[in-house]
């Protein structure tokens, strides 16, 4: 797959202080059960498909929390909403599980190629979710700062 909106991490694989993190791949083969599951066939948007074909089953500059699959990851997210309730009108995608899974960001999947990137506030009450904070314009802004981050010797999270 040629990478075009992810170039910063694909030029930067690894973090710069513990080299033993390093983006872990997931094929294009497993892409395509979340297109299904998750955007009802359709492709995913590029900078999404570039970030899970580089680094779907971990990625230094993202927390997947405790999560072994993408979808375990996606489905978690999914079941706290609806315990509530809570619908998320257009497909969307998470990208980041943290704060024991109060927190997440995501992204809509009928965007553009590079979507923007999106933070969930989920604390167990319908009324304290919060799904329009805007955390960035573009997945691919995101990553890029995030390994900024870490160049600089900084934790991304």
């Amino acid at each position: 797959m040629e990478i075009e909106c992810l170039k910063e991490l694909e030029l930067n694989p690894c973090d710069y202080i513990y080299t033993h993190f390093v983006n872990e791949p997931i094929s294009l083969t497993e892409i395509e059960n979340p297109e299904q599951l998750y955007n009802n066939g359709k492709p995913f948007p590029k900078a999404l498909k570039e970030l899970l074909f580089l680094a779907g089953k971990f990625c230094y500059v993202l927390d997947y929390n405790i999560f072994e699959t993408q979808q375990e990851m996606q489905d978690y997210v999914r079941e706290l909403l609806e315990e509530d309730n809570i619908l998320i009108q257009r497909p969307f995608f998470v990208i980041d599980v943290y704060n024991a899974g109060t927190q997440f960001l995501y992204i809509y999947l009928d965007e553009d190629d590079n979507p923007a990137v999106h933070e969930g506030l989920y604390y167990g009450d319908p009324h304290s979710v919060e799904f329009t904070h805007l955390v960035t314009g573009s997945l691919s802004k995101y990553i890029s700062s995030q390994i900024e981050i870490v160049k600089k010797g900084q934790n991304p999270f």
